[in-house]
């Protein structure tokens, strides 16, 4: 059984021998190369599916969308198909905004008690809106790329490499079609798609910058995405009803929309360490869209908001290696004996995840994957 069969069918750009970027969908173990098909005439998306990115076929619209999924459905067995291990994957869309949320209850809580252990772990605005901050576009990267270990100030006459670097395990959602003031009933018709995210973070440099405006260095070195793009349309199994949310959210963040039966697993230099669930997360994709517009500010074809660090209540569903190991204080032992408390250099960090297909079996997100350089 493949996770990659006609029910999911992500979007991806990949190329060849020859260089030339293209975009196509994954079944099994291949890539079907979209644009040869439209090309030919076999599939009309306006020149969209010629591209070296996504984003001129995300801004065509949802219509747009399904129309070209369903042709794509209809056309999958007469397609060109390219074996995965010939091709090599680009990032799928250019990045326009990225932005960041912190919406799992379990993790902020967590993350409160280890780096402000003399204050309540959620702070009194947590429940009331979608916390969130806007990141770099530009260290947006697709799995696979290195990531070399950041430098700052780790505290008052201490700069340096980071000596606490972490993971993120996140959920992003590609935006599709500009707009602005999105209700939440509206995700759908503005959201193309879902990635893998991990947020790198280094939580020495962040602890000491942090407070009082909040990321900054310690998270705008690197954030990598997964080189599938899952549409909505494969994720209709996957839908499941909102957390319950007390006290009750401000208008515009109401209906709460819907959250998403997501199983994600963490693994570290081969060994699988953590399982984030994340029907869990208390706001939802639709929230965090609208809160991210309802001040004004526009979305754009290519914007990339990620939901924040995926954590469940046990431990061993911590989305992040600050919760795993609170703080390097309880380190992890992998399959090949050592142990650690946050990442090395060499170390390899693998974040991937299923869903339930629209007839229950599941389908695949994917991998976003990433080593530390020195």
């Amino acid at each position: 059984m493949t996770l990659f069969d006609l029910r999911n069918l992500p979007y991806g750009v990949f190329s060849g021998p020859d260089g030339v970027r293209r975009i196509g969908v994954r079944l099994g173990d291949a890539v079907l190369d979209l644009s040869r098909a439209e090309s030919s005439e076999l599939i009309l998306a306006g020149g969209a599916l010629c591209r070296p990115s996504l984003n001129v076929l995300m801004s065509l619209g949802r219509p747009q969308w399904t129309a070209v999924r369903d042709r794509v459905v209809e056309l999958a067995p007469t397609l060109a198909a390219v074996p995965l291990e010939d091709v090599e994957l680009h990032l799928p869309f250019e990045v326009a905004d990225y932005v960041d949320f912190y919406s799992s209850e379990h993790h902020a809580a967590n993350v409160g008690r280890i780096l402000r252990p003399d204050r309540p772990g959620l702070l009194p605005n947590w429940k009331h809106l979608p916390i969130g901050y806007h990141g770099r576009a530009g260290t947006v990267v697709v799995s696979g790329t290195p990531i070399d270990r950041p430098a700052g100030q780790l505290g008052p006459g201490d700069f340096g490499p980071t000596r606490r670097l972490d993971v993120e395990a996140e959920v992003g959602f590609v935006v599709g079609l500009p707009g602005r003031r999105i209700r939440t009933a509206d995700f759908a018709e503005h959201v193309f798609g879902v990635v893998l995210v991990n947020d790198w973070s280094a939580r020495d440099i962040q602890a000491f910058e942090y407070q009082p405006l909040g990321p900054f260095l310690g998270k705008s070195f690197a954030t990598s995405v997964s080189p599938w793009v899952v549409p909505l349309e494969a994720l209709s199994g996957a839908l499941v009803p909102a957390a319950a949310q007390e006290p009750v959210p401000a208008g515009y963040l109401m209906p709460p929309g819907e959250g998403l039966d997501l199983s994600l697993a963490v693994e570290w230099n081969g060994t699988v360490v953590s399982s984030p669930p994340f029907a869990q997360m208390y706001w939802t994709p639709a929230q965090q869209l609208a809160h991210l517009t309802v001040n004004g500010a526009s979305v754009r074809t290519g914007d990339l908001f990620a939901s924040g660090t995926v954590s469940g209540p046990a431990r061993g569903e911590a989305g992040s290696f600050l919760e795993l190991t609170w703080n390097g204080l309880e380190p992890v032992k992998l399959d090949d004996g050592s142990t650690r408390g946050f990442l090395q250099d060499g170390d390899t960090v693998t974040i991937s995840a299923t869903a339930p297909g629209p007839d229950g079996r599941p389908i695949g997100l994917g991998a976003v994957s990433g080593t530390v350089c020195p």
